[in-house]
């Protein structure tokens, strides 16, 4: 299946993709895709260095017909999302993804597929191994922990990086070229309760709702697709309204 990927057009970067998924990239722990990419900086003969946060730089020479022109840095974010489906076995700490074509698509079985950003990771890949790509001085900026609080671009070393043009790949369309950001804020909300013992006259009952199609809330927002959790406690909200009821546990979904 992940040889039915690499040979995708085209296949510099579809390569780079399947290799980078075989490596597990949870967010918060990416010091094995990070080796990975220090190896990929090794072999190509690239200079590579970190910021004490755990960034990644690798820097590629101008060619010859460009060494006057403007250093230009490329970025993209090493980890991603790991989600699966109830009833899928996953161990995303120690497996590669399961990657397969579906049509025009290219899907992962059960799982999350790590596109994001491992694409844009993929695409720069592939620019700093080529032989024949024009180009000024890169510098290939990896970021870590985008996907639960963005720590790594927070605090990415001032010193660094040189060059003054940043490209970053982490895109929704690949035809567009997006100025500027909507931002992004985590928010914490913890509350103490007392549990109590489950009386003779209470039922338990489970509520399970899956299914839906799902969307990024920074690209699809505005679809009115349904969320899940939203949506539970709507029917929460429902139940309280003739019954009394006690909650015993709640788990929605990640990231």
């Amino acid at each position: 299946m992940s040889q039915e990927v690499s040979n995708i057009q085209p296949v510099e970067v579809w390569k780079n993709f399947v290799l980078l998924n075989q490596v597990p990239r949870p967010s918060k722990k990416e010091e094995r895709v990070i080796e990975f990419l220090i190896s990929f900086a090794k072999k190509n003969n690239l200079e590579y260095k970190q910021d004490e946060i755990g960034n990644l730089v690798i820097t590629k020479e101008a060619t010859l017909d460009m060494t006057t022109s403007q250093t230009v840095v490329l970025q993209s974010h090493v980890d991603m999302v790991h989600e699966k489906n109830n009833q899928v076995e996953f161990d995303f700490l120690n497996s590669g993804i399961k990657m397969y074509v579906d049509g025009d698509w290219v899907k992962a079985k059960g799982t999350t597929l790590g596109a994001d950003n491992g694409l844009g990771v993929a695409a720069i890949m592939a620019v700093l191994e080529s032989k024949e790509i024009s180009h000024p001085k890169i510098e290939a900026l990896f970021t870590i922990d985008e996907e639960t609080g963005m720590t790594g671009a927070l605090n990415l070393s001032d010193s660094i990086l040189s060059g003054k043009i940043l490209l970053n790949l982490d895109t929704e369309e690949d035809d567009e070229i997006c100025i500027g950001c909507a931002g992004g804020i985590d928010i914490t909300i913890n509350r103490s309760y007392i549990l109590s013992d489950l009386s003779n006259d209470e039922v338990c009952v489970e509520i399970l709702l899956n299914g839906l199609t799902g969307g990024h809330s920074g690209a699809e927002i505005h679809k009115g697709l349904g969320n899940s959790n939203k949506i539970l406690f709507q029917i929460l909200n429902e139940i309280i309204k003739d019954f009394k009821i006690s909650i015993c546990s709640i788990n929605g979904g990640g990231s």
